[in-house]
């Protein structure tokens, strides 16, 4: 049940989480100085909710920290350089570093099941974005990777506090992303609309989405934290269709089906294992 949960969190993270271009074009501002003030309200927003007493300083709550901060501001700085599409599919590399370190860093072993999952993921990905990938822009895809790269590590500092307050990293790691991004919030201030945008992307897309991630990463393993999720890129098109009525195209469409199959097996693989799996008395055959 405590699994079931933490998929519907992560779930929700994720649709949270794709909202986020739409929000980001509402505020006239650089693009780190956007990141920058969504974390620290996203901050201030987790402190109020959570009223953390004291951060117990180790390791792991500070690599988590870091590696959070290095995701959110390298992913911003990636889309200034290179197209969306690159930066988003190359964040999205984000489950495959996650497949290869799990077990050193966890314990946590990569089935037969999750390594079909992320092919396909990829592969969904790739048929998603097909249309808009650009060889261009090689720093920016330098620092998309690193973003990716920095995805994934949080997933996995946060995994290992599963036992106690995984939080407190995204707390820290939003602080620090506002501290880097510190400088490039003076100037012109944004409109009263582009203030409205920037609260509702530190309330909902980084604190409240974060705070479930948080929540969801105690039940799952951390390779299944980043293969759920994969749906928030295929999402970011229904809100530009539901709300300007653009059309993706049909390689879109085939990816996005693909992703979203893929993930739906991956959830339902232990119910369905479960439910077709012989029973005890079967497996003896039949008795005299």
């Amino acid at each position: 049940m405590q699994r079931s949960r933490a998929i519907l969190l992560l779930l929700v993270a994720a649709l949270i989480w794709s909202t986020g271009g739409l929000l980001i074009k509402w505020v006239q501002w650089p693009p780190l100085a956007i990141s920058g003030m969504r974390s620290l309200i996203g901050a201030l927003f987790l402190l109020l909710v959570f009223r953390p007493r004291g951060f117990r300083f180790n390791r792991y709550l500070v690599g988590g920290a870091v590696a959070y901060a290095v995701c959110v501001t390298c992913f911003v700085a990636a889309n200034k350089l290179t197209s969306a599409a690159n930066a988003i599919l190359l964040q999205y590399t984000a489950p495959a570093h996650v497949a290869l370190f799990g077990y050193w860093f966890l314990g946590e072993r990569p089935r037969r099941v999750d390594w079909i999952t992320l092919v396909t993921v990829l592969l969904g990905m790739l048929l998603f974005f097909l249309d808009d990938l650009t060889l261009a822009g090689f720093w920016g895809n330098i620092v998309a990777l690193i973003s990716g790269a920095g995805f994934a590590w949080m997933a996995l500092f946060l995994r290992k506090q599963k036992d106690a307050d995984p939080i407190h990293s995204v707390i820290l790691g939003n602080l620090l992303a506002a501290a880097v991004a510190l400088p490039f919030m003076f100037g012109p201030a944004p409109s009263a609309k582009g203030w409205l945008g920037l609260v509702l992307l530190g309330l909902f897309q980084v604190g409240t989405a974060y705070a479930l991630f948080s929540l969801a990463i105690r039940h799952v393993t951390a390779l299944e934290s980043m293969l759920i999720p994969t749906i928030e890129p295929i999402l970011n098109p229904v809100w530009v269709l539901l709300l300007l009525g653009e059309r993706p195209g049909p390689m879109a469409i085939i990816g996005g089906a693909v992703i979203i199959l893929a993930i739906t097996l991956r959830g339902l693989e232990p119910w369905i294992v479960k439910r077709f799996q012989p029973s005890s008395l079967e497996r003896l055959g039949p008795t005299n």
